[in-house]
C-alpha cells in the first residue's frame, strides 16, 4: 500500500478518512430512518370518502370512512377503497423514504451495505 492510503483513491483520501466517512453515513442513515419511522403518510380513495394514514414504519394509524361511502349493498367497493387508500399510502411511505435516501447517499445504490 502506498503510504497515506490506496494507490488511485481520489484526493488521497486514506484508510481513517473512509472509515470516518462510512461511520457518518451510518448515523445519518440511522437519524433519517428514525426519521421516516415517525413521519405518517395518508391517501383518499373513493373521491375523499375513504381516508388511511400509515407511519414509516408501514403501520395503519388511523382510518377515516365517511358514512355514505358505507352501502350494506356493495360492502365489496368500501373493501376496495380501504385497501386503495391504504396502498396509496404505503406507495407514498416508500417514495418518500426511496428519496430521503437518495438525498443521504447522493444518488448512489448501496444495496443493503448499510
Amino acid at each position: 500500500m502506498a503510504k497515506g492510503g490506496f494507490r488511485g483513491m481520489p484526493g488521497g483520501m486514506n484508510q481513517m478518512q473512509m472509515m470516518k466517512q462510512a461511520q457518518k453515513l451510518r448515523e445519518d442513515m440511522m437519524r433519517m430512518q428514525e426519521e421516516q419511522e415517525n413521519k405518517t403518510y395518508s391517501a383518499k380513495a373513493g373521491g375523499g370518502v375513504v381516508e388511511a394514514t400509515v407511519n414509516g414504519k408501514h403501520e395503519v394509524v388511523a382510518l377515516t370512512i365517511d358514512p355514505e361511502a358505507v352501502d350494506p349493498e356493495d360492502v365489496e367497493m368500501l373493501q376496495d377503497m380501504v385497501i386503495a387508500a391504504v396502498n396509496e399510502a404505503m406507495r407514498a411511505a416508500d417514495n418518500d423514504a426511496a428519496q430521503s435516501m437518495s438525498r443521504l447517499t447522493g444518488g448512489m445504490n448501496l444495496g443493503g451495505l448499510f
